[in-house]
């Protein structure tokens, strides 16, 4: 079993920033796949950015240039950095670890004020 515990999030005015992080109980060294979720009202889960195996860091065409993905391995964390904040981004975010099964945070809700 892994433990993902996700801090950060909030409300922030349209432009702002916010810092979302990850904690896992489980060292990164082993993981296939990491990735950042995020899901609005009434709509389906989507992918906002991931690391990818042996692979450089990927974003959804709607977070490129404005979020950042990275990970501290001593730390077990995992960052997602916003930038520039839209009211569309709006959505509670998830952190997902891909390890001999899937693994996720609880959730962390985003609000953007215009």
């Amino acid at each position: 079993q892994v433990q993902l515990v996700q801090s950060g999030g909030g409300l922030v005015q349209a432009g702002g920033s916010l810092r979302l992080s990850c904690v896992s109980s489980r060292t990164f060294g082993s993981v296939n796949f990491m990735g950042w979720y995020r899901q609005a009202p009434g709509k389906q889960r989507e992918l906002v950015a991931m690391f990818p195996i042996g692979g450089a860091p990927t974003y959804a065409d709607s977070a490129k240039g404005r979020f950042t993905i990275s990970r501290d391995m001593a730390k077990r964390t995992m960052y997602l950095q916003m930038n520039s904040l839209k009211p569309e981004d709006a959505a509670v975010y998830y952190c997902m670890g891909r390890w001999e099964s899937d693994y996720w945070g609880q959730g962390t809700q985003v609000t953007v004020s215009s």
